[in-house]
């Protein structure tokens, strides 16, 4: 069982930036592709972006493109999620998930997530 823990939440304004971190349990973290997605109150959770084991291929929505980076160090189990020029709609829950993959980014199958951690971007 793999045990996933959000953190760096918080509360911005707009054009702001903040950095969320993810730290999994287990030695078999390279061995996992990682993901980050958000859902707001009455919405269904969506994809932001994912990572490879290794970090050799990402994978972004259009949504986050060009503003957000996913990244990871696997010798300290964690995976990242650098977001910039926030925006009011990117205010969400953030989840952190895991899933047992080699060289893919998956953009939906996930098999262990974190709880969440509450981002709000204000105008």
């Amino acid at each position: 069982q793999v045990q996933l823990v959000e953190s760096g939440g918080g509360l911005v304004q707009a054009g702001d930036s903040l950095r969320l971190a993810c730290t999994a349990s287990g030695r078999t973290f390279g061995s996992y592709a990682m993901g980050w997605f958000r859902q707001s109150p009455g919405k269904e959770r969506e994809f932001g972006a994912g990572i490879s084991h290794s970090g050799g291929m990402t994978y972004y929505a259009d949504s986050v493109k060009g503003r957000f980076t996913i990244s990871r160090d696997n010798a300290k189990n964690t995976v990242y999620l650098q977001m910039n020029s926030l925006k009011p709609e990117d205010t969400a829950v953030y989840y952190c998930a895991a899933e047992k993959a080699l060289n893919s980014v998956p953009r939906a199958r996930y098999s262990y997530w974190g709880q969440g951690t509450q981002v709000t971007v204000s105008s």
